[in-house]
């Protein structure tokens, strides 16, 4: 383009620059008495108003050759999407003349305001409205760019040229949604829809504020609208065993209610639940009963060793608080009894005479406190509480198991010594431990009868050096743990519905029978249980309640060894195989308990068996999967999540995508073109075709999660 008087410039991206460069500010007496040229300037716009000579011609685009008459004219400078002048509208002051659009097919906005990302960009079809909307959003304090589409049949082309850079807002009311909302599906627009105008709104003293928090008024994100459902691109080795919730029972049951309930109100995976359960149960029961053998009469300890993965913010602590709310009850009742005690001790003996007090002392020992949970420690610690016989049982549960994983005790010199003792423990409640001379206060070295339950949870960087290390498998202390690594539930929590909001836990049936039961377990009548001359527990031995539930326990042994032959699904698993009828024998063993039953029936074994089983399905998947994002399909959409937020854009050209990628063999024409639509089925991705051009588009809540 060029004016008639000035030297005609070449038909490149400079004719527009150097066109405007020929113009002059717009005079006083052709905008005088024009509103909308006087109210663009009072807005601060006046530099975007340009007055040229009489004519000038065309030279590229649609209308070249054409003869513009600029006599008595405004020329309005329009900008595209990164702020740059892109064509040019002829403005008529006073007049209803159109505003005649130089280039009509160059997408572009008269933009009242700046293109500053931290603006909300609003688009409109006129300038009166686009006026009236600034002035109006302003007047509220908002930070706000109107794009005025000139030519209101571009209106579309428009948006969608901008809404490349950022998020567009639209407005429309409800009798017009349709005609708004479906040509710009897909696109990054925000869709205000409202009963009555914005601007008849605001003219009704009515904020922004005040029309979005209208019950009638609808937001729609038009961008989101037109993905699919996010599908799943994990190898299916590495998604999560379903959980045998029917271990726990049949409906109506209280540990199967339980389950239920507990996985409601705490907003957790089946598998969380469970183990927590096993733990607080284990940590109850331990003290009451043994666990029979499938052979011969020999009976076991019913501890159990629990390994849960979780990432921070799993849900642990929820969960706990449901299945262990009795157990911290009645630990604080002891703790305040314990002190009650101690005090009243204290007394006793500074009031006895010196002569006396050895006597006193020997028939009145110090009282010792009832201890059945901790939340931390160390291996040692626990060893040494239960020699000088301050804990026959008792369970170590934290969510950080890397006090227990990554501690001194099993990283340092005696870590196999430790592992030994631990292993000793679980087997038959019994241990050895040669003690340096320092150790003065404990006079045993040895220990029998005790119960110890590891209910531990931890996050991936932590769990994954245990489960490869050797001593710790080739020794057998992993061997002896029942596993889970549930999925974590990011994203799927909710809080604010109804239901939520008046969800009361502690007054659900299902979990107040739990709890009674709990309750009854931990302080039962005195001639329910058994105890020796010192007051101890003595603990019942569950039998088989019949030669069909040793059978099963039996068959269930065999089942594992033969898995462990050349090829067998659990051969390189013999140690853990080895362990997986004792694990099955003490869950069973706890059920039947639980349930005030005197002897584990076949059922029990079989329920039993199938915790047992997910828990070795899941150690063998923690192994054989893919570690987070090592299949290609993974890789790919992580880079390319990566590479669009570092540059804060939500889309890049296929061709760079498969030329930067990395690793290096996605980049392979075959494989990049078969991952990429991979992606796009799923609803990762969507490749966008524009001639020979392809863009790649990242789903939008991909970016805002990171």
């Amino acid at each position: 383009m060029s004016s008639t008087d000035k030297t005609k410039p070449q038909a490149d991206d400079k004719g527009l620059y150097d066109l405007l460069g020929s113009t002059k500010q717009t005079t006083a007496n052709i905008i005088a008495n024009d509103d909308i040229t006087n109210s663009l300037i009072a807005l601060g716009q006046g530099d975007k108003l340009r007055q040229f000579g009489d004519s000038f011609t065309i030279y590229n685009g649609d209308r070249k050759s054409d003869i513009i008459d600029t006599a008595g004219k405004v020329a309005l400078i329009l900008s595209d999407n990164m702020h740059q002048p892109a064509n040019i509208g002829i403005y008529t002051p006073n007049s209803d003349k159109p505003i005649e659009v130089t280039d009509p097919n160059q997408p572009c906005a008269f933009v009242i305001g700046n293109l500053s990302l931290d603006s909300e960009w609003y688009a409109v079809k006129s300038l009166t409205e686009g006026i009236e909307l600034y002035r109006q959003l302003g007047s509220q304090g908002l930070n706000v760019t109107i794009l005025v589409s000139i030519n209101p049949f571009h209106f579309n082309n428009m948006v969608k040229h901008f809404a490349e850079v950022k998020q567009v807002i639209v407005t429309a009311t409800i009798d017009k949604k349709d005609e708004i909302t479906k040509p710009l599906l897909g696109v990054n627009v925000k869709a205000i829809i409202t009963t009555f105008d914005l601007l008849l709104s605001f003219d009704n003293y009515q904020t922004l504020d005040d029309v979005l928090n209208e019950p009638d008024t609808i937001i729609i994100d038009l961008l989101a609208e037109a993905w699919e459902q996010l599908g799943d691109i994990a190898d299916q080795a590495s998604k999560a065993n379903l959980y045998p919730v029917e271990a726990w029972g049949k409906e109506g049951e209280i540990l199967r209610d339980a389950l239920t309930a507990i996985t409601y109100h705490a907003q957790v995976t089946p598998a969380m639940a469970g183990q927590c359960m096993l733990g607080g149960l284990g940590t109850i029961i331990q003290q009451y009963i043994n666990a029979p053998y499938a052979l011969g009469d020999k009976f076991m300890p019913v501890s159990l060793f629990l390994l849960t993965e979780g990432d921070s913010g799993s849900g642990k602590s929820r969960t706990v608080g449901f299945t262990h709310k009795e157990l911290f009850t009645y630990q604080n009742d002891k703790r305040k009894e314990y002190r009650t005690l101690l005090d009243e001790w204290l007394a006793q003996k500074a009031s006895m005479p010196k002569k006396d007090l050895e006597l006193w002392l020997l028939e009145n020992p110090k009282p010792k406190q009832t201890i059945l949970l901790v939340k931390s420690g160390t291996i040692q610690g626990f060893l040494d509480n239960m020699l000088i016989g301050n804990t026959r049982d008792i369970a170590w549960s934290t969510a950080e198991a890397a006090l227990f994983l990554s501690g001194h005790s099993l990283t340092s010199d005696t870590a196999k010594s430790n592992i030994s003792q631990l292993c000793d423990i679980w087997s038959d409640g019994s241990f050895d431990r040669l003690l340096s001379p320092r150790y003065n206060s404990i006079e045993q070295n040895s220990m029998n009868g005790v119960r110890f339950t590891l209910d531990l949870q931890g996050q991936p960087p932590v769990i994954a050096p245990a489960l490869n290390d050797e001593a710790m498998n080739g020794q057998g202390l992993l061997p002896r743990f029942l596993f889970a690594f549930p999925d974590n539930m990011n994203g799927q929590i909710v809080y604010n519905t109804d239901e939520r909001l008046d969800a009361k836990p502690d007054n659900d049936p299902r979990l107040q029978a739990y709890w009674q039961r709990c309750r009854t377990l931990l302080d039962p009548i005195a001639d329910s249980v058994e105890r020796d001359n010192e007051g101890n527990i003595i603990r019942f031995n569950m039998p088989f309640k019949d030669r069909q539930a040793r059978k099963a326990l039996a068959n269930y042994q065999t089942e594992k060894e033969s898995q462990l032959c050349k090829g067998g699904k659990l051969e390189k698993y013999a140690s853990y195989a080895r362990r997986l009828h004792e694990n099955a024998s003490r869950i069973a063993s706890i059920l039947a308990y639980f349930d005030g039953r005197n002897s584990i029936s076949a059922d029990d074994i079989h329920r039993a068996s199938l915790l047992t089983d997910y828990s070795i399905s899941e150690r063998m998947r923690y192994t054989d999967k893919p570690q987070a994002g090592d299949n290609d399909a993974q890789k790919l959409i992580s880079w390319l999540v990566n590479y669009c937020n570092r540059r804060s854009v939500k889309c890049l050209a296929y061709s760079t995508a498969q030329s930067k990628v990395t690793p290096k063999h996605l980049r392979q024409k075959h494989n990049f073109e078969l991952i990429a639509e991979v992606l796009e089925s799923e609803g990762y991705i969507k490749i966008i075709t524009n001639g020979r051009a392809r863009t790649i588009q990242v789903r939008p809540e991909l970016l805002e999660a990171k």
